[in-house]
């Protein structure tokens, strides 16, 4: 692996095609700003153009949802491929994916599915970083899942198993705050312990997000990981503690549907950078 570049501990956003003229009309104050690498595969065409002239001006973070990092299955040589060459093409200072599998004998299923905590499944998520690290000669970032259900199987808790893969692999975490809370209302446990037992010393990016709420068959709480909405509250205030836990992080906030004005995102970065001012004098005292 190539030495890692970090993005800057400042707030960042997802690139939305219908925000790029305001953005570079505009140049807002913000960190850095995120594309999905498979939006960005195709040789050229204006997703390029638009993101080679926000490239020159801001950091860059490409955030992968196709790789199936924990499937059992090989990974996708072509996929694989393309991805390097969209790394090599815009040089992010982030690459990161999740620990999810989403594909099936060469079917593609379009969701981040979840995967049982064992000592195989790590075996093969360690082999897959292992490629992928190698492929693109860079450290990559593995982000914790947002969870409907526990699988059985799972012989070892979410943030131990995510801190063995970092160990064994080199790889860094990217800690996405509105799964812990989603996860943690969806099954039942604390979301503060969690980040207290979450190995923040590999964190090297913090995601947030809005979450919808319904109710399970029993009138239980269910927290859907939508993207869709400001982020909650109860989130703001988890991350709050983390960065108690790790000191300033560049943190994306995330909103991928029902995509609102760009100055309502602006609106949210806004407060992501009040978080990180704090967090940095807190450090400082």
């Amino acid at each position: 692996m190539t030495a890692t570049v970090s993005l800057p501990p400042r707030s960042g956003l997802g690139l939305k095609p219908e925000h790029c003229r305001a953005i570079l009309a505009e140049t807002p104050d913000v960190g850095f700003f995120e594309v999905h690498a498979e939006n960005y595969m195709g040789a050229g065409g204006p997703p390029h153009r638009w993101l080679t002239a926000i490239r020159e001006r801001y950091p860059l973070s490409i955030h992968g949802v196709g790789l199936s990092i924990g499937g059992g299955a090989p990974l996708d040589r072509d996929h694989l491929a393309r991805l390097r060459r969209l790394v090599d093409r815009y040089e992010p200072e982030s690459f990161s994916e999740h620990l999810a599998w989403s594909t099936h004998d060469g079917v593609f299923l379009n969701d981040l599915l979840p995967l049982p905590y064992t000592d195989a499944t790590l075996a093969d998520v360690v082999r897959h970083i292992d490629q992928v690290q190698e492929a693109l000669g860079r450290r990559m970032l593995l982000e914790n899942p947002s969870s409907y259900l526990a699988l059985e199987e799972s012989a070892w808790p979410e943030t131990d198993f995510l801190g063995e893969i970092a160990a064994r692999t080199g790889c860094g975490l990217l800690l996405d705050v509105n799964n812990v809370m989603v996860s943690a209302v969806n099954l039942g446990y604390d979301p503060v312990l969690y980040l207290e037992r979450f190995p923040m010393r590999h964190v090297g990016e913090i995601h947030l997000a809005g979450y919808d709420e319904t109710a399970d068959a029993d009138g239980a709480r269910l927290l859907i990981d939508s993207h869709a909405s400001r982020v909650r509250p109860d989130v703001w205030g988890l991350y709050g503690h983390a960065l108690r836990l790790t000191g300033p992080v560049a943190t994306l906030v995330e909103w991928d549907n029902d995509v609102p004005p760009l100055s309502e995102l602006l609106a949210e970065a806004a407060v992501v950078d009040r978080k990180l001012c704090e967090a940095s004098a807190r450090r400082v005292a």
